[in-house]
This record gives C-alpha cells, sequence and structure tokens, in this order.
C-alpha cells in the first residue's frame, strides 16, 4: 500500500511563538495518529523559486490515514496556534 505524505510549505511566519506553540501541540497528535515528522525547518539550501521558508514532511501508513490525521478534531484544535501567527499550504500526497 502507498504512504501518504503531508507536504507543508509556511508562505510566511509573523509569529515564531506561535509556530512554536504549533508545533508542540501538533507533534503528539501526529504521532497518535500514526504519523512521523520526516523533516521540520528552514531549508540549508534553496534553489529555483529560492524560499527560504519553513518546511515540513509528516509520512503516514496511507493516503487515507494522512487525511484522517489531519481532519482530525484533536490535530484541527492544534491549529489554533497558527492563527495570525503563519500562513501555509499543506498538500496530502501519495508516496511510496
Amino acid at each position: 500500500m502507498a504512504r501518504g505524505y503531508w507536504v507543508v510549505t509556511f508562505d510566511s511566519v509573523s509569529d515564531e511563538g506561535g509556530v512554536a506553540a504549533y508545533a508542540n501541540a501538533s507533534l503528539p497528535v501526529i504521532q497518535r495518529q500514526g504519523g512521523r515528522v520526516l523533516i521540520a525547518g528552514v531549508p540549508a539550501f534553496s534553489h529555483e523559486a529560492g524560499s527560504k521558508q519553513r518546511v515540513a514532511v509528516a509520512e503516514f501508513d496511507s493516503v487515507e490515514a494522512a487525511e484522517a490525521a489531519y481532519l482530525s478534531q484533536a490535530y484541527q484544535a492544534s491549529l489554533r496556534h497558527l492563527v495570525g501567527a503563519a500562513v501555509r499550504d499543506v498538500r496530502i500526497v501519495e508516496g511510496r
């Protein structure tokens, strides 16, 4: 079965404290939902479009598990920390 991945890019961050609070609140939720955060941080190198904004990738056992985790009440509650703190793009992608 193909795995599911959250691919998260931050378009802007206006409150680092809010982003840190989100990270602290969301990590245990992601783990309880069967997810594994593979990367999270600011790129060491950036090419082509040149964006140096924060990026994260989390792996789940399937696309369905990734979608269920994102839609879960617990994860949605963790997003409150990002209100006014960051603008993100979240994509759920099927992978290997």
